[in-house]
């Protein structure tokens, strides 16, 4: 399967996707690296084809000008072409970010694994920042590193907190847009200077943290009506049907009937388990849920990473790096929308 996860380690508890091989706390980024077994290295070859399309032989191969194939070194797995520009990032290389926190105390190694065949590969580290709502709900910081092999998929470190009660993976809903993460385009090598830049982008100090928690507090505050959250989860997933509905368009007759038979199944049926999670959810009864905006935008989060299909795999995936991590995102933001004109 595309997104399956390959290798994954975690310390501690065992994480929200219930993935993984467990191994002792406290290990240092390169402890963890090596227990994920994500030791490995990638390099770029030349690559070549063919001069003659009707003779396949070793000595009629020429090299193909400007473009590349990046391949896993360990066994030469390729992770696909890649331009003369392209710089590869280096597992043990993206760890290292973690090292001057983790050495200082102000962070520890969680999980750390990689997904779609060795292509995505990342890190979590529980940051020493958290904060709670009413009704003993807990949120907790992280930070992910992600490191992309694959040419037109930037490397990125991230804050993604988590709520205890029901482990969602949560999303920053910053007024600055670029503060939310940082991306590291491959066209440089991830360095020191990279790092400091991702360092001041982010605000590890705590500033990132801290506005997350005013916006929780702020959503914890204001109550939806029933038509208001009606209109919420609507405007949610009616624009994702509208884009549907146009691929279907450019589709053949016979695979179009099977699609749109699907996709009116599925968008029937998660936005029914969106309404259904606001009232069943884990933490669904706590003060900070009951009837407000933050549970009703949990309520999405909890049906995206927990019960939006049934593979664990894709589903890490998706919560952490496909389009379902931008629905999160666009629920978090609408549901700052909604709440400030409540």
């Amino acid at each position: 399967m595309v997104a399956a996860v390959e290798t994954m380690a975690y310390a501690g508890r065992v994480p929200w996707h219930g993935l993984g091989v467990k191994v002792e706390d406290n290990l240092t980024p390169e402890e963890m690296l090596i227990a994920a077994e994500l030791d490995w290295t990638v390099s770029k070859r030349h690559l070549f084809t063919h001069a003659d399309p009707d003779v396949n032989a070793s000595d009629d191969l020429i090299g193909v000008e400007d473009y590349y194939v990046l391949v896993r070194d360990s066994d030469n797995k390729t992770f696909g072409p890649c331009g003369s520009r392209f710089v590869p990032s280096q597992n043990k290389d993206a760890f290292e970010f973690f090292r001057k926190f983790t050495d200082a105390g102000h962070m520890k190694m969680e999980t750390a694994g990689s997904l779609k065949g060795g292509e995505q590969v990342w890190g979590l580290a529980n940051v020493s920042k958290d904060f709670t709502l009413p009704g003993d709900d807990r949120v907790l910081g992280y930070l992910l590193v992600s490191v992309s092999h694959k040419w037109g998929k930037s490397n990125e470190i991230r804050f993604t907190p988590i709520r205890v009660v029901c482990n969602n993976t949560l999303t920053m809903a910053l007024a600055d847009r670029s503060t939310a993460g940082f991306r590291m385009p491959h066209v440089k090598a991830l360095d020191t200077e990279v790092f400091g830049a991702a360092e001041q982008a982010l605000g590890l100090a705590g500033e990132r943290m801290a506005e997350f928690k005013e916006s929780a507090e702020f959503l914890s505050s204001k109550k939806f009506t029933k038509n208001s959250v009606v209109t919420y989860i609507a405007d949610l997933f009616q624009p994702e049907l509208i884009e549907a509905q146009k691929e279907i368009e450019t589709m053949t007759e016979t695979r179009a009937i099977a699609t749109r038979l699907s996709m009116v199944d599925e968008f029937k049926r998660v936005p029914s388990m969106v309404h259904q999670a606001i009232e069943e959810q884990p933490g669904a009864h706590l003060k900070s849920s009951k009837g407000t905006w933050w549970g009703a935008m949990n309520a999405v989060t909890f049906v995206v990473d927990h019960k939006w299909g049934h593979d664990r795999d894709a589903s890490l995936h998706n919560a952490w790096f496909g389009n379902r991590a931008a629905l999160k995102q666009k629920a978090m933001n609408k549901a700052i929308e909604y709440a400030e004109a409540a």
